[in-house]
């Protein structure tokens, strides 16, 4: 039994027409439910919805203060390879793109950790392309001792691994896992995955799953918006979350709501979320999932993302390069995966949470304390 069973199971559901019929006092009864079911979720995602966002808002800030408090916890992210065999139509590190290909050495990973945590920030992503050749499992786990000892919380954005490899990488220190579907759409998903590892739907699909069986602390997964109908992609991606949530009752589940961002390659999605339907899925999803972190990248602008900061999101990334080697004098000229959109520090990241009356949590006494 995996998630695809589900899949599977709504495959058929003629989603577009659900949602046409959904009215208002449909969307009235679900924001009373307690625990809103599959229907209801998508009943929330419905255009009609969207005449409620005031409602919905107001009950997503709710459970979230309940649940979270009003912290938002901090993290970074850091590229140590760029190498990828992958042919993603929409990604800037595409195998095909000529682009100049980086892996950082352990020295160089060394040097980017003491910047990073001069910040103060005691949370950390790192990621890679997917090119096992280049950044073998031996290769992962040194890289996770490393950054262990210079932050309190180290996670990983990789290639899908067996158990068994998620398994060594929690004994090297690494606690979390993010890795996103990208899209819940098969057929969508051949599409713009022509060639790679990446092409196998259901090995991709499974991966937060196996991270789970691994004894990862934290899974994060996603859709990459854009790619496919979004309100389908969002009802599949909670479908997904809630599963995970139901089935590995010591792990902690988040989303992320990646918007598509300007990437090498030139590629043009065939659907566009704007910011009203953005902050529509991300109250639909606090609601349909009360306990699940919400992860805000910086592909969002500084202003977009201080405005929802009461609407459900718990975690955010900041200070952000999406290129390999982007913190120190190593840096070189380079194509980075996507374009962020809020460049702003740490500090100035953190100062904007504690404006509007939350904490940011990221440095080892936010832990302690």
């Amino acid at each position: 039994m995996s998630f695809f069973a589900t899949v599977d199971h709504y495959r058929e559901l003629d989603s577009d027409r659900f949602l046409a019929q959904v009215t208002d006092a449909d969307v009235e009864r679900v924001l009373g439910k307690d625990k809103p079911g599959a229907m209801d979720f998508l009943t929330l995602l419905s255009h009609r919805a969207a005449g409620h966002l005031e409602a919905m808002a107001r009950r997503a800030h709710q459970l979230t203060v309940q649940h979270f408090g009003r912290t938002i916890q901090m993290f970074i992210p850091l590229y140590i390879s760029n190498h990828c065999t992958n042919h993603c139509a929409y990604c800037g590190f595409n195998h095909n793109n000529p682009i100049l290909r980086r892996k950082l050495s352990l020295e160089e990973i060394e040097t980017e950790a003491r910047a990073i945590a001069a910040t103060g920030m005691q949370h950390i992503l790192f990621l890679t392309g997917e090119a096992p050749r280049f950044t073998p499992m031996q290769y992962l786990e040194e890289a996770a001792r490393l950054l262990k000892r210079h932050f309190a919380s180290v996670a990983i954005e990789v290639y899908p691994l067996e158990v068994e490899e998620y398994r060594r990488l929690r004994q090297a220190g690494v606690d979390g896992m993010t890795l996103f579907q990208e899209t819940y759409d098969q057929a969508v998903y051949k599409r713009v995955h022509p060639a790679g590892r990446k092409r196998d739907y259901h090995w991709r699909l499974n991966a937060p799953e196996r991270a789970a069986k691994g004894g990862m602390r934290a899974v994060n997964i996603g859709p990459l918006l854009g790619l496919a109908e979004p309100r389908r992609e969002m009802f599949f991606t909670g479908l997904h979350a809630r599963y995970l949530e139901n089935s590995y009752l010591e792990t902690e589940v988040a989303i992320s709501l990646p918007r598509f961002n300007a990437a090498e390659g030139n590629f043009l999605p065939d659907f566009r979320v704007d910011d009203k339907t953005f902050v529509q899925f991300l109250t639909a999803l606090r609601i349909f999932l009360p306990r699940a972190g919400l992860t805000i990248s910086t592909r969002e602008s500084a202003t977009f993302r201080d405005r929802i900061l009461p609407l459900g999101a718990t975690r955010y990334s900041a200070g952000s390069s999406t290129g390999v080697g982007g913190y120190t004098e190593i840096r070189v000229e380079q194509t980075p995966q996507f374009e962020i959109t809020d460049d702003r520090s740490v500090d100035e990241v953190a100062a904007a949470i504690v404006a509007r009356g939350y904490q940011p949590v990221y440095k080892d006494w936010d832990l302690i304390g």
